[in-house]
């Protein structure tokens, strides 16, 4: 346990810096994972207008400090990516039926 007042506060501020980034960075995998079922799914033009909210979330986290913003960028990138393949395939089977 803390002994002197400085480690006491500390202990409140890591614990409300705690509970914010955990709420930022679970917003963001909820995001990612809702996106991710579209895809799955194959509701590809609902994923498509999630995208860009998707890719803000994203962001957003990474400008909170959550997270880092090469780690942002990759995550933006692969869930852009899935959904690019996914298109990319329907038209394929689109072409060839």
């Amino acid at each position: 346990m803390a002994n002197t007042r400085q480690a006491k506060k500390r202990v409140r501020r890591d614990a409300r810096r705690r509970e914010r980034n955990r709420y930022h960075l679970s917003r963001m995998r909820t995001y990612i994972k809702k996106f991710r079922k579209m895809v799955e799914e194959g509701k590809l033009e609902e994923a498509k207008n999630l995208l860009p909210e998707v890719i803000s979330v994203i962001y957003h986290t990474a400008s909170k400090g959550v997270i880092h913003k090469r780690e942002a960028s990759r995550r933006a990138s692969r869930v852009t990516l899935l959904l690019n393949k996914a298109l990319k395939k329907v038209e394929k089977q689109n072409l060839s039926a």
